[in-house]
């Protein structure tokens, strides 16, 4: 793609400052800048690279003012960091978007349906009495199972699996290694120690605008469904368990783990590595720290938790100072009973 100062302007609702007929064809780090990139500065920390970039152009915001002189051009628009997002997402879309047509060798069974504009990958493979809709992107090596239900403009990463009964909504993405409806961990004890596996007839459901990262699990639901709500982002390398409920616009951060039957509030975060045991609710607006085990409910929106069972984060750092001095306390102690 190629555009000028002022068509980039145009698009961010800004203005330029320099010439605007010059053209731009490239994304860079301010501090790697070069001729024919375009840069933003949202950061203060990253300031001095204003003065020595050799960008084409720098995205600033509108109160920015400079301290000395540069040799760029600057686009100030409302919220610089805003706007370079913006850039980015129509850069991607036009790459995503770019691929059309059949790759062989690909297959698709023939009770399937597919919409206008796709594009199927080599080595894709898609099962039977599917229905897939408009401008949906399955790329090489994905695979997608019986009866999956995908709505419009959909991408399927590599390597992805799409298992039976799965139903995605407009604007999912599936990246790469990611597995959608692999069957839950589900076993019944046995009276000689053994264990029998337990049916998983459910499915799961993808609302539109969910993304789920590379080599994600989300588990079917026993029965019913696993459901993601719309705008839910998951990274990569999270287990989401059978029977789960991920609320509207929550996101979960890599190695997250939330176990079957429980429900995360919409508008929630899960940073790495936080673990949820089955069979709770965490209310909306909750922040659940790294590290952080959860294993009751949350019941109280907007709290932050933290720790390794989790807690309300002042009341864990309170706690944590005196952890820290025990042994300084642990001496005063001793020397207070010899006294005595």
């Amino acid at each position: 793609m190629e555009f000028t100062l002022g068509q980039l302007a145009e698009l961010l609702q800004g203005t330029v400052e320099g010439d605007p007929q010059i053209k731009v064809n490239r994304l860079d780090k301010i501090q790697e800048g070069k001729a024919g990139g375009v840069s933003f500065l949202a950061n203060e920390k990253y300031e001095a690279f204003l003065y020595e970039t050799e960008a084409s152009a720098v995205i600033v915001s509108q109160n920015f003012t400079p301290k000395k002189p540069y040799k760029t051009n600057l686009i100030r628009v409302r919220d610089a960091y805003s706007s370079f997002t913006q850039i980015l997402e129509t850069y991607a879309q036009f790459t995503k978007n770019s691929q059309s047509g059949v790759e062989e060798p690909s297959y698709m069974d023939p009770s399937s349906q597919i919409g206008d504009g796709h594009y199927r990958g080599a080595f894709s493979y898609i099962g039977k009495k599917c229905q897939i809709g408009n401008g949906v992107k399955i790329h090489p090596h994905a695979y997608i199972g019986n009866q999956v239900t995908i709505g419009d403009n959909c991408i399927i990463h590599p390597g992805a699996k799409i298992c039976d009964g799965s139903v995605l909504g407009n604007h999912c993405e599936i990246h790469p290694g990611a597995v959608v409806g692999s069957e839950g961990f589900g076993f019944a004890p046995q009276e000689d120690g053994s264990y029998k596996a337990i049916p998983q007839i459910g499915n799961v459901i993808l609302e539109d605008h969910v993304s789920i990262g590379a080599n994600t699990t989300v588990d079917c639901a026993t029965m019913g469904s696993t459901i993601i709500q719309k705008g839910a982002k998951i990274d990569n390398l999270v287990q989401i368990a059978h029977n789960v409920i991920i609320g509207e616009n929550t996101v979960v951060a890599a190695q997250a783990g939330i176990s079957g039957s429980s429900e995360i509030g919409k508008n929630s975060v899960l940073a790495g590595k936080a673990g949820i045991v089955g069979h709770i609710k965490i209310a909306e607006k909750t922040t659940i720290g790294a590290n952080t085990g959860v294993s009751k409910s949350i019941k109280k929106p907007g709290q932050t938790v933290f720790g390794y069972m989790g807690m309300d984060m002042k009341q864990f750092l309170k706690s944590y100072s005196l952890f820290k001095n025990l042994e300084e306390l642990e001496k005063r102690l001793k020397e207070l009973e010899k006294k005595a």
